[in-house]
């Protein structure tokens, strides 16, 4: 097993380290920690608590992975922290467990970039493939797609949940859920139309894109009820997998209301 480990990082007894580890000078690795192979920590890292770090993760300098929650409720409990394969954790990231008011722990995919500045709060869970720009931060419970792209400075208020394939604009404030492929903007963040950009990037067909406009169109611009409109969608794109997509993440709403258009 072939680790690389500076002589001024600090692990504690208990830990788990891979084959092909490095760690950077001045790290400190906790006793419940878990790194996988070929991760690797730049200076000054601190990995905390029960902590288990994918393989071929890179963590860069004064990150602070895996330390209590900021939840007043918080009392110690061991929830834990599971980070997935092949991310990219920039300066400054904090990211925190879980807590017994939830499932006990904070859940993030594989292949995500989380720039400067990034938080994410207890008990959210992310999906492969996310990124989240400089600052950008995550209120306790959050959910997040895959494939999602949440702008620098933007703010996620708990609970809430932003499907897959969406864009959250640079310095949105986020209060209402956030449909797949749908894109935000705003001080108050409101549904700005899709996300054809990221939709374009994963190589759609025309006529996938074209079956989402339509269906966009009659959810959010159509005459009668959210819910009536929510139904005719339905009927009208019975096989298509994205517009499902769609339909059942609005159904599935719980303490907030779905994100709309802005009525200014």
């Amino acid at each position: 097993m072939t680790q690389t480990i500076h002589p001024t990082a600090i692990i504690d007894d208990g830990a788990t380290i891979g084959e092909n580890v490095s760690i950077g000078p001045y790290s400190i690795v906790g006793s419940n920690v878990t790194l996988g192979n070929n991760v690797k920590l730049h200076a000054h890292v601190v990995v905390a608590g029960h902590t288990s770090v994918g393989s071929g993760t890179e963590i860069f300098p004064f990150a602070a992975i895996g330390t209590a929650p900021q939840d007043l409720k918080y009392s110690g409990e061991p929830s834990r922290l599971i980070i997935g394969e092949n991310n990219k954790i920039r300066e400054h990231v904090t990211m925190h467990p879980g807590t017994q008011s939830d499932a006990m722990e904070t859940r993030i995919g594989d292949n995500g970039l989380f720039m400067v500045g990034v938080h994410v709060a207890h008990d959210c869970v992310i999906g492969n493939n996310v990124i989240m720009a400089n600052n950008a931060t995550l209120g306790g419970h959050v959910h997040v797609g895959q494939y999602s792209v949440i702008g620098g400075l933007a703010a996620v208020h708990q609970f809430i949940r932003i499907g897959e394939y969406a864009m959250i604009g640079g310095m949105s404030g986020v209060e209402s859920d956030v449909i797949p492929f749908g894109r935000v903007k705003g001080e108050r963040a409101s549904l700005a139309g899709l996300n054809l950009v990221g939709i374009d990037r994963q190589n759609y067909s025309k006529e996938d894109t074209r079956n989402l406009q339509k269906a966009f169109k009659t959810l959010f611009y159509g005459d009668g009820t959210f819910n009536e409109r929510l139904e005719r969608v339905e009927a009208a794109f019975p096989d298509n997998d994205n517009v499902k997509a769609i339909v059942e993440f609005s159904r599935n709403k719980d303490r907030f209301p779905i994100c709309q258009p802005s009525t200014k």
